[in-house]
């Protein structure tokens, strides 16, 4: 069971938490927030979105001091019919009370200096308290599993509680040139420094066998499932010895003169006494024989019997030690860090006074990130100096920005993620095929000044994945999503401006059907539904300062 944990904190944190790509996040300012498009910003926050366009600020000091709130749910809803309760939601809660945007920019002339710090990735804690389809799936299993193997069983239970942090923040520098009034360039640097943290539990595995022949306690109540087997493995143990010892006697007795087909039960004087023929009788209907079976037994049979049952009593006293270990409690607190590099060239356009064009391109960052245990009772769910790729895929970015009149501003972007060159099954030992076709997502906003000083603004944002089965999962999905995003700027003072934003994504139902092999004697596959889906709503503050030379 614990090697259910292992699968789930290696992927349960992964992800964007708004808006971006399968793993790259975009929603870096306020501005973003209440306009979904930012990729032709030619304000600060063009740190992160439009370097090239930082030239059409002027001269001075900019500085820009963002924060969202954000907030999310992931619910998965899973149909396997040995759950205790089938179909079973399980609901996760998603906490980003702090996600900053900090950025700068010094122009002078034609040349811009800027820098820039903002998570660009993750940003987050995850926590699921009541497990999920992974976890329970596997200890539903208990149940017919036991029943099968002849102990009646209907009902199991555990204390689960997981949580996962995952921050990749972006350390950005960027040197833009004004080539001429039309055309400025950039090139820019960014590291990323990433961390996962993961804390959890997996406590009280709980089953309520019937079945007396392990102790008197085990008659349909709830008991630690650990307990329960490891008693068995130590009858099973003790009978498997017991066969051995008494299939010796009773050789060593047809070796002295006792013929085979002696009845086992007059055995009395042949080299038995009436305590060792009860053991020998009890220990040959643990192995399955009947009790017409055992009553016409002979000495020849019941050695022959006994002979082939011990073997059998050693594999399931083996069998039972392990389970007792695999349903012991599990304890995880370990974290995953690592350093990834990328270029990023920019290059803005404005062929006139009110049409703004940005391209942008971000490389790829390659990143190992590096395990290390910090508590890990149990043991097994995470080893020191493992490695596990997180590669961010390459994107191209473009936005345009117009100005129809004096007070309306219309703008549109698009980000294109080449997914297909990153290895997200995270294992060079891997070759999972997880993506159709590139990531995609598009963006329109609109912002129109009320007055000089008072400006309202509306965005759409849609997103549209190429993932296939074989990357969704009840601990990672990614589903094709709506933004709808609003709010007002203010300029307070001559060189402070605020902005107020408030977003709110919509996801596209997801569903994933699946076999779940049920290890049953024959092993019984069953067919399981998966349905997946999201709510997430953000809210944004931005400070934007201008100090002129």
């Amino acid at each position: 069971m614990k090697k259910l944990l292992t699968f789930i904190t290696a992927t349960l944190i992964t992800g964007t938490l708004v808006a971006g790509g399968l793993v790259t996040n975009t929603n870096n300012s306020a501005l973003y927030t209440r306009l979904q498009s930012r990729n032709a910003s030619t304000l600060t926050d063009a740190v992160y979105y439009n370097p090239a366009g930082l030239t059409r600020l002027g001269n001075g000091l900019f500085i820009s001091l963002n924060n969202q709130t954000i907030g999310q749910t992931p619910s998965v809803l899973n149909d396997y019919e040995h759950l205790n309760v089938s179909p079973k939601e399980y609901l996760g809660k998603t906490r980003a009370p702090i996600y900053p945007g900090v950025y700068a920019a010094f122009n002078a002339g034609k040349f811009s200096v800027s820098a820039g710090v903002n998570p660009v990735g993750g940003g987050g804690s995850a926590k699921y308290d009541d497990g999920l389809p992974s976890f329970d799936m596997r200890l539903s299993d208990l149940v017919p599993i036991l029943t099968d193997q002849g102990i009646p069983t209907t009902q199991y239970s555990t204390d689960i509680y997981f949580e996962g942090k995952s921050v990749f923040m972006g350390y950005q520098v960027n040197f833009a040139y004004k080539l001429n009034d039309m055309i400025s360039v950039a090139a820019g640097f960014r590291m990323v420094s990433a961390k996962n943290e993961y804390k959890g539990s997996m406590e009280n595995i709980m089953i309520n066998p019937n079945f007396p022949t392990f102790g008197a306690g085990y008659t349909g109540s709830m008991v630690s499932a650990s307990d329960f087997f490891a008693d068995g493995a130590t009858i099973l143990g003790n009978l498997s010895t017991g066969a051995s010892s008494y299939s010796a006697t009773l050789q060593n007795i047809m070796g002295g003169g006792v013929a085979p087909t002696t009845l086992l039960s007059d055995g009395v004087g042949n080299g038995l006494n009436a305590t060792e023929i009860g053991t020998i009788q009890q220990i040959m209907g643990a192995a399955g024989q009947t009790p017409a079976q055992i009553g016409t037994a002979t000495v020849g049979y019941a050695q022959a019997v006994l002979a082939g049952a011990a073997p059998v009593f050693t594999a399931k006293s083996t069998a039972m030690t392990s389970n007792s270990l695999q349903t012991q409690d599990v304890y995880v607190d370990a974290e995953q860090t690592g350093f990834g590099y990328s270029p990023i060239l920019s290059i803005n356009i404005s062929p006139v006074e009110n049409l703004n064009i940005a391209l942008k391109y971000e490389f790829k960052t390659k990143l190992d990130l590096t395990t290390k245990v910090i508590d890990n009772k149990g043991g097994g769910v995470f080893f020191d100096g493992d490695k596990v790729i997180a590669d961010m895929p390459a994107m191209l970015a473009a936005g345009v920005e117009f100005k129809p009149v004096e007070r309306l501003m219309v703008t549109g972007s698009m980000n294109y993620y080449f997914d297909k060159d990153v290895d997200y099954d995270g294992s060079e030992d891997l070759d999972v095929n997880m993506i159709d076709k590139n990531f995609m997502e598009y963006a329109l906003g609109a912002e129109v000044g009320i007055s000089d000083k008072f400006k309202v603004s509306a965005g759409w944002l849609g997103t549209f994945a190429g993932v296939n089965e074989d990357y969704q999962n009840d601990q990672r999905f990614d589903l094709n999503t709506n933004s709808f995003g609003g709010g007002i700027g203010c300029r307070i003072a001559p060189m402070l401006d605020i902005n107020l934003g408030g977003q709110y994504t919509m996801y596209k139902e997801g569903t994933k059907d699946f076999t779940h092999m049920l290890l049953t004697d024959p092993v019984l596959p069953i067919q399981v539904t998966e349905t997946y889906n999201k709510k997430t709503w953000v809210i944004g503050i931005g400070l934007d300062f201008h100090f002129g030379l």
